[in-house]
């Protein structure tokens, strides 16, 4: 990328039919209306995609329809995250050359008792650096059980040629991103929110540059960024208030099963079903989800009728 990469760039959904399998034709129709919401980038293979439920037959299948069906249109982020170095290094070769613009991984865990330590992280990050040529996101998450420190982030971004993106979603986000900017200076590219925007207003105060939600309301979600960026925070402020019902809603109730819901009530998918050991949503919190969407008018919700 020539520039760097700011705006909303959302998590794509994995589609899957009633019966479990993959759908990749459901899959290039969520792409298709992700880009009709008009976001800045696609990530995909992400935990909100479901990735800890899919095997390497089937990632590999639904890197290689993505990148095939996005066709450049917007760039795409692939997320390599595994504990062994080898298998994030494979990954994101094969990304890469399939026309990846970005990598997302977290850091190497396997549960609360298996984490390395600082230096096995670093070389983690740094094997992939040297196997590849575009940029890298370090996914700083609860989720993986891992400390990332700000000196020690900022020293990866300073050291490790190709860690220029973070994406914070850890406990007060807003106070480690400001530090991280602070600490890191020129070399930290993308500084970005997480969490399905539950804390972007706090995130772009810190000087974040952008989010990474879910597929569930990214039109409604860019404006935020876009006009705080532009100088218009009374205008940002407007609109977060308008999204973070749904916002809230989403994040605490309903997780990755949100985009799923609305975008097969709107058509673009036949299925909204998870893996188990997932399961399906409520019926009072589906309820009151396509309550909200609607009030919204998400695209979405009529994209496939």
């Amino acid at each position: 990328m020539n520039t760097p990469l700011t705006g909303v760039l959302p998590v794509a959904p994995t589609p899957f039919h009633s019966d479990g399998r993959i759908d990749p034709d459901g899959m290039c129709r969520v792409l298709d209306c992700m880009i009709d919401q008009g976001v800045d980038a696609i990530c995909i293979l992400a935990n909100y995609s479901e990735q800890f439920l899919l095997s390497d037959e089937e990632r590999a299948t639904l890197t290689r329809v993505c990148l095939e069906h996005v066709a450049g249109r917007v760039p795409v982020i692939v997320t390599v995250s595994a504990f062994a170095t080898e298998i994030v290094v494979s990954r994101a070769r094969g990304a890469e050359a399939l026309g990846a613009s970005m990598l997302m991984m977290m850091p190497p865990y396997h549960g609360v008792g298996l984490v390395p330590a600082e230096a096995g992280i670093f070389e983690h990050f740094a094997a992939v650096s040297d196997a590849i040529s575009i940029p890298i996101m370090v996914q700083d998450a609860p989720l993986s059980g891992v400390t990332l420190t700000v000196p020690f982030l900022a020293q990866m971004a300073k050291e490790i040629e190709n860690v220029s993106y973070f994406k914070m979603e850890a406990p007060f986000a807003a106070d480690k991103l400001a530090a991280l900017i602070e600490a890191g200076g020129e070399h930290i590219v993308g500084p970005f929110d997480g969490e399905e925007a539950v804390t972007l207003l706090a995130d772009l105060d810190a000087g974040c540059t952008g989010t990474m939600t879910s597929a569930l309301q990214p039109e409604s979600i860019r404006p935020i960024v876009m006009d705080y960026r532009a100088g218009n925070t009374d205008a940002a402020l407007d609109q977060w208030k308008l999204c973070l019902p749904l916002i809230n809603h989403e994040n605490r109730q309903c997780g990755l099963r949100a985009a799923k819901v609305v975008m097969m009530e709107g058509g673009v998918i036949g299925s909204d079903h998870v893996r188990h050991p997932l399961k399906p949503m409520s019926p009072r919190t589906r309820d009151r989800l396509l309550s909200l969407s609607r009030d919204l008018d998400l695209t979405a919700l009529r994209w496939g009728k």
